[in-house]
């Protein structure tokens, strides 16, 4: 039986392993700092951080998978938007639905959010065809980050 449910501080043990293995997969396009990393589970799971909630994902109890997801508001839509920060499951639990039920789940959670955004790269196809299914489609928009401080020119 797949269940989903609020990550804890006493997940820890069993998220990192599956986030470890997300950021050296072909999902993440680039390496990330394993301090980073572990912040972002603590942030995940501390009620005093509004803005990142962590779901642990369980077949027959067991830990499968895990989602970090993101509020934020988009002036396109007038309102909140939902970004889906990571999805991730084991191998072996991919392709039976578990992704289709995370989305219905969190639909559910949020049902007044015009707008649930995600990122997805190019080589994770089955991905893309998971997303597609549900009705998701690829904006036009280049994304681009700014890591550390503006590089503003002095007059």
């Amino acid at each position: 039986m797949f269940e989903i449910r609020a990550m804890t501080a006493a997940d820890f043990d069993a998220v990192m392993p599956m986030v470890r293995t997300f950021y050296q997969s072909s999902a993440v396009e680039h390496d990330a700092d394993p301090a980073v990393l572990e912040r972002t589970f603590r942030d995940a799971v501390d009620p005093a951080e509004p803005l990142l909630r962590g779901l642990l994902l369980l077949e027959d109890g067991a830990p499968v998978g895990y989602a970090y997801v993101t509020e934020c508001y988009s002036g396109e839509v007038g309102g909140r938007c939902l970004f889906f920060e990571e999805m991730y499951f084991r191998p072996e639990c991919r392709g039976k639905g578990y992704g289709t039920a995370v989305f219905r789940y969190l639909k559910e959670q949020y049902p007044n959010y015009p707008r649930f955004r995600l990122e997805v790269t190019d080589v994770n196809q089955n991905a893309i065809r998971l997303y597609e299914k549900l009705g998701f489609r690829f904006l036009e928009y280049r994304q681009m980050v700014l890591e550390g401080d503006l590089n503003v020119p002095s007059r």
